[in-house]
């Protein structure tokens, strides 16, 4: 009686650790996946499934982040993934939505075989998703842009342009003042897991010392810079050309380099900051498991 019952007990408590490791490794996911650290969630998908098994919410975590890269390689190991997840759990709302979302964006032409199946799941996620779920949103606002034209893709990409100049507008003006604060007080803050202040001491980082302060004067005054370069590349074209030195200009186009650089420290900015943040979650993932007692 005494063995059987700690037999039942052992068996409990490794079901129980298995579900521990199994979240936690969900978790990992879920938050790297928020700061865009796709090959992170399939590192992290893949060896929670080797250390707890095939399991549905980690095999649509690793077929999202290979979805996310938007490529035809990584669009196959998403189809895959998920396939393997619906074997699992074939209602599993989050894995239906997701593998549609995958069949719906493909090339009916390339992948005749998603577009049927888009069908199929759509109609199997408008039987089990309630109304007003966010899995019913997320079919709607779907619906929405599969519709669209050409034109209304190119809308869409300009709107996309504009919006990641505003972005790096934004962060020119908030890495000036952050600049100016290191300058005054010589503290760098500990950013911890913030996305957005890890990239904003990143950038601050990369721009320190005298080589850059050219680059620091032009974010500082960034619409001017834009103003002043497009006007004397403009003049500078034209002078060339009225001038009988060349038929046609582009030199001009060279007074832009400075600004484009400018630029191009800022995006690095934000890799850095990104890769940072990840490093931290998967570090303080890591140490969680360590203090897991193991199943085994």
């Amino acid at each position: 009686m005494t063995a059987a019952t700690g037999a039942a007990d052992s068996a409990c408590s490794d079901d129980r650790g298995g579900e521990v490791e199994q979240q936690q490794y969900a978790e990992q996911c879920s938050e790297l996946f928020a700061v865009g650290g796709y090959a992170s969630v399939r590192k992290a998908a893949r060896a929670g499934i080797e250390e707890c098994g095939p399991d549905p919410v980690l095999l649509r975590w690793l077929g999202q982040a290979h979805a996310a890269e938007d490529e035809d390689d990584h669009d196959c190991e998403a189809e895959a993934a998920y396939r393997q997840g619906l074997a699992l759990a074939a209602d599993d709302l989050g894995l239906l939505v997701s593998y549609w979302e995958l069949c719906l964006r493909s090339d009916s032409f390339d992948h005749p075989h998603r577009a049927k199946r888009a069908v199929t799941l759509q109609q199997r996620i408008e039987e089990l998703a309630p109304p007003g779920s966010p899995e019913g949103r997320r079919v709607d606002d779907a619906v929405g842009w599969a519709g669209r034209g050409y034109w209304d893709d190119v809308t869409a990409g300009a709107v996309r342009g504009q919006v990641e100049q505003e972005v790096l507008a934004e962060q020119s003006v908030l890495v000036t003042d952050a600049l100016r604060r290191a300058a005054r007080d010589g503290v760098r803050p500990d950013t911890g897991e913030d996305l957005h202040a890890a990239e904003l001491a990143a950038a601050v980082e990369l721009l320190q010392g005298p080589h850059n302060a050219p680059l620091r004067l032009l974010l500082a005054h960034r619409v001017g810079a834009y103003v002043v370069t497009f006007l004397a590349s403009f003049t500078l074209n034209k002078a060339l050309v009225w001038g009988g030195v060349v038929r046609f200009s582009l030199w001009g186009w060279l007074l832009w380099i400075p600004l484009l650089a400018a630029e191009t420290k800022l995006r690095q900015a934000r890799k850095l900051g990104q890769q940072r943040v990840i490093e931290r979650i998967q570090a303080r993932h890591g140490e969680a498991r360590d203090r897991t007692p193991s199943a085994g």
